[in-house]
Formats: structure tokens, sequence, C-alpha cells
């Protein structure tokens, strides 16, 4: 079952940020970083480690409160106190690890700390059926057909981890969905079917913010592109005014990139002798040289 495609409404953005600071005492972390998810768009976040990214998803998760800038939810601005309080305004947030246990069924991790019970008193327990049938029927209705819900979910793909996750998230009401490298650790074809999912999960509505260091995954599904640089915004996109060409250049540095493939070009003309400090040629006098002299 395909996941039909919603048209995306007008209307304030479901998060937005704009100059959102965070500093760690003396140490600056973000500063004036600005980013805006509608319902029915993918906006990435691009940059290299220690760019910056995990700093912004814990301040849109809601583990951090950021020190200046604005933070609005669907344009009333808001101080998030906890994660919990960012679940109930409908911010999930899959991290890389997927907060999953690896030996409990599919079933069990998909409703993990929301389990439904029936009965009352002492006779009150989980609804495993209920649990067993809603799974299987949320991963379809994403387009995810495991072959088996009871199976730990430790025994599935990496991909197919990534995929149980996002659709838990739509499960549970989530209108933002941020995720956190999701094909970091993945092959092509794993990536493929995680990127599939995150399409869907556009499609189905939601607004979600892609964390990623990758720029061809990035330009495969987004609709905006923040580039962060140490902190700072590097550079803000949509996708109709970028190639993924430029965006490749801007992600791998830029103007730093032509200045080191320029530093390259003149080690090679010069020689390695000269490059390494050495004068080069029949004048250069080696240490035995000079001791034999001194003899």
């Amino acid at each position: 079952m395909t996941v039909s495609a919603v048209t995306k409404t007008e209307g304030p953005a479901l998060v937005k940020l704009t100059d959102v600071s965070k500093y760690y005492g003396n140490i600056r972390a973000l500063q004036g970083v600005s980013l805006e998810v509608s319902a029915g768009e993918i906006t990435c976040v691009l940059g290299d480690n220690g760019a910056g990214k995990s700093t912004l998803i814990k301040i849109i998760a809601g583990l951090h409160r950021h020190d200046a800038g604005s933070f609005e939810i669907e344009g009333e601005e808001t101080v998030l106190a906890n994660p919990r309080a960012a679940l109930d305004r409908g911010i999930a947030t899959v991290y890389q690890d997927l907060a999953v246990v690896p030996l409990m069924p599919v079933w069990r991790n998909f409703f993990l700390g929301s389990e439904p019970t029936k009965g009352r008193g002492p006779f009150r327990r989980l609804d495993v059926e209920l649990m067993r049938r809603t799974t299987r029927a949320e991963l379809l209705r994403m387009g995810i057909d495991l072959r088996d819900v009871d199976q730990p979910i430790g025994t599935l793909s990496g991909g197919e981890r990534q995929c149980v996750a996002i659709a838990r998230a739509v499960h549970f009401g989530a209108k933002v969905l941020v995720l956190d490298e999701p094909t970091a650790a993945l092959g092509v074809k794993q990536s493929g079917v995680v990127l599939k999912y995150v399409a869907a999960a556009r499609d189905a509505g939601l607004g979600v913010v892609l964390i990623t260091h990758n720029p061809h995954h990035a330009h495969l599904v987004g609709d905006r592109f923040v580039l962060l640089k140490r902190g700072t915004m590097a550079g803000s996109h949509t996708r109709d005014s970028i190639t993924l060409d430029e965006l490749t250049r801007q992600m791998a540095g830029g103007s730093e990139l032509d200045e080191l493939s320029h530093e390259l070009e003149r080690v090679a003309e010069s020689g390695p002798d000269t490059a390494a400090g050495t004068p080069a040629g029949p004048q250069a006098t080696t240490t035995s040289d000079r001791d034999d002299t001194t003899r």
C-alpha cells in the first residue's frame, strides 16, 4: 500500500528557528542559525563533524534550550523544557542508535513506552494482539512489508530498523520528524530503502528534518538545504536554487577546497624536495658532507 502525496498547506511553518545560538561556557556550539520546516517538505541540514548538527538536533528535540534567537512551533514562540514537551508538540526525533531493544520483537519496540493495555485492576495486561495488528498495519501503510512482526528487531537490517522507527513516529502523531544521520552506517541499497520511506513520511504530510553529511542523499529527497560550518550557517538554499555539484562543493569546503587544489598544484610543480622545505639541486649539502669537510 502506498502513501498518497498531500498538498502543501499555506500557513506558519511547523518549526522555525531564527538566529538561534547556543553556548557552553566560552564554547560557541551554534551562532545565528536559521531554518524552516514546513508540512510536506524535507529540510536537510548538512555539515561535517563538529559543524553543530548534534546541538541543533538537541534544541529541536527539547534536550537543550537555546541561548539566543527564537524557536517557533506553528507560529508560536516556544522554549521546550524537555523531550516530552517536544513530543507533546508533535516533534519526534529518531537518533542513530534508534533507542530499540534488540531482543524484543518488532511489535514490542514499536510501542515501547506507550503500550496499550486491556482489563482492569489485577487483570490488567498488555493488549498484545492489538499491538501486533497495529504494528503490521502501520508498517504496511508506509509500504514496509516485514516477514514477521514477532521476530526480534535486532534481526532486521539497519535500513529496516530505521524504517520501523519512522513508521512508529508517524503512527504516534508526529508532525515533525527529525532524523539523525539515518543512512550513515548503511550501504547503497539500504540507504535507498531508508530514503524511500523518508520521502513517504513527507508525502504523508510530515515536516522532515534530515541531518546528514552526504549531499547525494540530501539532494535526492530534500526541498531545502541548510549548510553548517563550525557552528555557523554556511548557506541556505532551496532545491531549485542549487545543483548537486554546487551543493557537494559547498559541503566539501568551497573556496577552501579551491585553495587546497591550488596548493597541491604548486607542490606538484615545485617537486617533493622543495615542498618538504629542503633545497633541491647540486648545491644542497648533507650533514655527512659537512662532517667530512670539518674533518
